[in-house]
């Protein structure tokens, strides 16, 4: 009676996540199903061509889930922590290059042992470069440390597009990946291991949040002195949090190099910043999923308008020339609507409703 009990709990909580995960897992053959397409691909000889419109838009949604845990990291650090950055693409870039370089210079390794020695290492330099960097710079605060992140992003990004090894600012293509995760042979695979990890990342700080440590990192948001008068040392917990928002953003990386398979100066580039903290800022920073349904809302209407044409009399105008115009007026209602975003503005107005006894 009481595993009922508990399993009814759960899924009172739980029960909207559990659904849309199950939805997300048959997407990709619900989609097959409607457009008479193959989730795999076409067949050709002992190669498959990712061709159809369950393929397309299996690689859409891997764009949504990889700026979705770009965003949810970002959130973290700014959002949950308090802590404002201007340099996060450092992190997202860093990791592509660390993968991509792993491939060049260890051409004799087998890619399965390449690719998971990238990976791996590629996290973990993440998170340690963003330590270091709180600890010379967290006892700065606001916008001087915003403003240092951001030095430290855009030196990156000038090294790489100059570093003849990588190809300067033309890059470096990446096509020794194991086929098993190729995701121009195997997309179905890959789509699945972005929304594993888009599906660890919210149920991880889902559960971080929740934690003692969790309450922390609010508290140093809400007010950083009031903390550490009642005894909290707050700048370790700010290198906690920088350290883990980094090696997610490295995460997110890795699977965009994988999905483009190329490596270059662009991953570093300041877009990578501005998009996660427009995202955040849309759909509710310090909310779960806030950022979320910022990173969904804003990729899947550049998708849409991405073909889209405007018909002016004889004018045609083409959207995706406009695209960046249009997205700051969508910013700009955004804002004007959901002054907190669209979650926090939900849940503010969810919390004054009055409650009834």
């Amino acid at each position: 009676m009481q595993t009922q009990s508990s399993w009814t709990a759960w899924m009172r909580t739980n029960g909207v996540y559990f659904a849309l995960l199950v939805f997300l897992i048959a997407f990709p053959f619900i989609l097959g199903a409607l457009t008479d397409s193959s989730p795999y691909g076409v067949a050709r000889g002992d190669r498959m061509i990712m061709r159809g419109e369950s393929v397309r838009w299996q690689a859409v949604f891997i764009e949504v889930y990889i700026l979705a845990i770009l965003a949810m990291s970002y959130n973290l650090l700014f959002g949950f922590t308090g802590v404002i950055s201007f340099g996060h693409a450092l992190f997202f870039g860093l990791a592509g290059y660390i993968l991509g370089l792993m491939f060049i210079d260890h051409p004799d390794w087998d890619n399965n042992i390449a690719f998971l020695v990238g990976c791996v290492s590629a996290v973990l330099a993440c998170g340690l470069l963003g330590l270091l960097m709180g600890l010379v710079t967290l006892r700065l605060r606001g916008v001087y440390f915003a403003i240092f992140t951001l030095a430290v992003a855009e030196m990156a990004f000038i090294f790489f597009g100059r570093l003849e090894r990588t190809n300067a600012e033309d890059g470096f293509a990446m096509n020794q990946l194991p086929l098993w995760i190729d995701p121009s042979q195997n997309r179905l695979t890959f789509y699945y291991i972005a929304l594993a990890l888009f599906a660890f990342t919210f149920v991880f700080i889902r559960r971080l949040i929740a934690s003692p440590t969790g309450a922390v990192f609010q508290a140093i948001r809400e007010n950083e002195d009031r903390a550490q008068a009642i005894g909290y040392d707050t700048l370790r917990y700010k290198l906690f949090s920088i350290a883990i928002s980094a090696m997610l953003a490295g995460a997110a990386g890795l699977l965009q190099v994988m999905l483009n398979k190329k490596v270059g100066p662009e991953l570093l580039s300041v877009s990578y910043t501005v998009d996660p903290l427009l995202m955040t800022l849309i759909g509710g920073a310090g909310t779960l999923l806030g950022p979320i349904i910022g990173a969904a809302g804003l990729h899947l209407l550049e998708v849409f308008f991405r073909d889209s044409r405007i018909t002016l009399g004889t004018t045609i105008i083409e959207v995706a020339n406009i695209w960046q115009f249009l997205l700051g007026m969508i910013f700009i209602a955004a804002v004007i609507v959901f002054p907190y975003g669209v979650m926090g503005t939900w849940r503010r107005w969810r919390d004054s409703k009055p409650k009834s006894h």
